[in-house]
């Protein structure tokens, strides 16, 4: 059974740092995509950042490009997401994510996730 587990939220002022960690179990992850999307309050789900498991290729949104950086840990089949210059729109449930890669070259935002967890909040303050 595929698991994905979020942590690392929390209160933080804006400015500040907080790094989000995805542990991932269940299966081997070697051919998927691993995606962060935040969702605020009366807000659709968006789009953070995906990075390939293998080759690690990655992908941001606009509005977190240069604050914003993911990576994964093979050994700890981790991924985390390191959220730098944090600002109140920033504010939201955050959710990682699992997408098979069917095809090399293929948008990260635009794949299919299959798999999800929980979320994990963040909220930034001014």
């Amino acid at each position: 059974q595929v698991q994905l587990t979020e942590s690392g939220g929390g209160l933080v002022q804006a400015g500040g740092s907080l790094r989000l960690s995805c542990a991932a179990s269940g299966r081997t992850f070697s051919s998927y995509a691993m995606g962060w999307f935040r969702q605020a309050p009366g807000k659709e789900r968006e789009f953070v950042a995906a990075i390939r498991w293998s080759g690690g290729g990655t992908d941001y949104a606009d509005p977190v490009k240069g604050r914003f950086i993911i990576s994964r840990d093979s050994a700890k089949n981790t991924v985390y997401l390191q959220m730098n210059s944090q600002k109140p729109e920033d504010t939201a449930v955050y959710q990682c994510a699992a997408a098979i890669v069917r095809r090399l070259g293929y948008p990260f935002r635009n794949m299919g996730y299959d798999y999800w967890g929980q979320g994990t909040q963040v909220t930034v303050s001014s």
